[in-house]
């Protein structure tokens, strides 16, 4: 009998993952790796929190609105604490920015070389119903001089300077996706263990799809060229799927291929958003992945952020379809620019 049948192997950890490619990084001294072990740790104790949430009153609102005016839920306070938490603890960080804080917060670790922003509880609206949920998170190298607080300049840097970004979805089970710009590996977490293992290594995402999501609900605030894009999608008999968790359904297109879209709408004209918490680190992993990101004109990690919590439009996923979704708004640009021409 092969006795090693008796005890197959059971993968490679996260921890051992990064161990090995700490080489990658052209300024590997680990500190970027000892940053993405603390972000895993938070992980796994807001996984926990999650999935005990209806047994101890920790689902509901909070009672309280964040900084987008948006009301908080419990656990989207508990997912902030635990994660500055632990990114305060770590010492690799100097300043955090988070969707759920208007100001920066100093770590008071003013040696730490790196920023983070970061979504710590992404479609919190749907705790409540036991639909997926996320975290996504982004990583810079500060720009000022190390030995003080960090800065503005630090914080709003564009999306082409991260030198890490990820996210991670609490399902049906839950998954570590990041990329350090070396191509995209998933991590899956097995709580008996208590250590996420490699299950998705390399992710690649198709170049093409069929499948759009976005909130048709708010299709009589779209302009005529989303509409016509949407009318294009269902022409092609792509499907609609939305779940309203961005981390969700994102993750879904990044790996069966196709495109989610939150485009500017009447109301909110800029987009729903956020640059620097949502939108830069998904367009680092999905164009690590194969994909492309924009807000309908421009690159998204191009964009020039002009505030911690400034909005953009969002069209993201398989190359395919958000050139082909640019297009249509390419068409809507240009004859705007004529009528204002006339």
């Amino acid at each position: 009998m092969d006795h090693n049948k008796l005890a197959l192997p059971v993968g490679t950890t996260l921890d051992r993952f990064i161990m090995r490619k700490q080489e990658d990084f052209p300024y590997a001294t680990g500190e970027l790796s000892q940053l993405l072990r603390d972000i895993a740790l938070a992980t796994k104790i807001v996984n926990r929190e999650i999935n005990r949430s209806g047994l101890i009153d920790i689902a509901g609102a909070y009672g309280n609105r964040n900084v987008q005016g948006e009301e908080q839920q419990k656990l989207d306070v508990i997912a902030n604490i635990r994660f500055i938490r632990a990114l305060r603890n770590g010492g690799e960080v100097c300043t955090i920015i988070s969707e759920e804080d208007e100001e920066m917060i100093q770590t008071g670790n003013v040696q730490g070389k790196y920023v983070v922003a970061i979504d710590p509880l992404d479609g919190s609206s749907n705790i409540d119903v036991n639909v997926s949920i996320g975290t996504i998170f982004s990583i810079y190298r500060r720009v000022s001089p190390t030995g003080n607080e960090g800065n503005e300049q630090d914080c709003l840097q564009t999306g082409t300077h991260q030198v890490a970004a990820g996210y991670v979805i609490y399902g049906s089970s839950t998954m570590m996706v990041y990329t350090t710009g070396n191509g995209v590996n998933g991590f899956t977490y097995e709580p008996s263990l208590g250590e996420f293992f490699l299950s998705h290594p390399q992710i690649t995402t198709p170049k093409t799809g069929a499948i759009y999501s976005l909130n048709e609900g708010n299709s009589n605030e779209f302009s005529e060229a989303m509409t016509a894009y949407v009318d294009h999608c269902k022409q092609q008999g792509y499907s609609a799927r939305y779940i309203g968790s961005l981390v969700a359904d994102f993750h879904r297109n990044l790996l069966k291929g196709g495109i989610y879209i939150y485009p500017a709408t009447k109301k909110a004209p800029n987009g729903k958003l956020r640059l620097m918490y949502e939108c830069n680190a998904l367009a680092f992993i999905v164009e690590q992945a194969g994909g492309k990101s924009s807000d309908g004109r421009t690159r998204t990690m191009e964009l020039e952020p002009k505030g911690m919590h400034e909005r953009c439009p969002l069209f993201i996923g398989s190359t395919e379809l958000v050139e082909k979704a640019e297009e249509f708004m390419a068409r809507e640009y240009e004859a705007a620019t004529a009528a204002a021409l006339k």
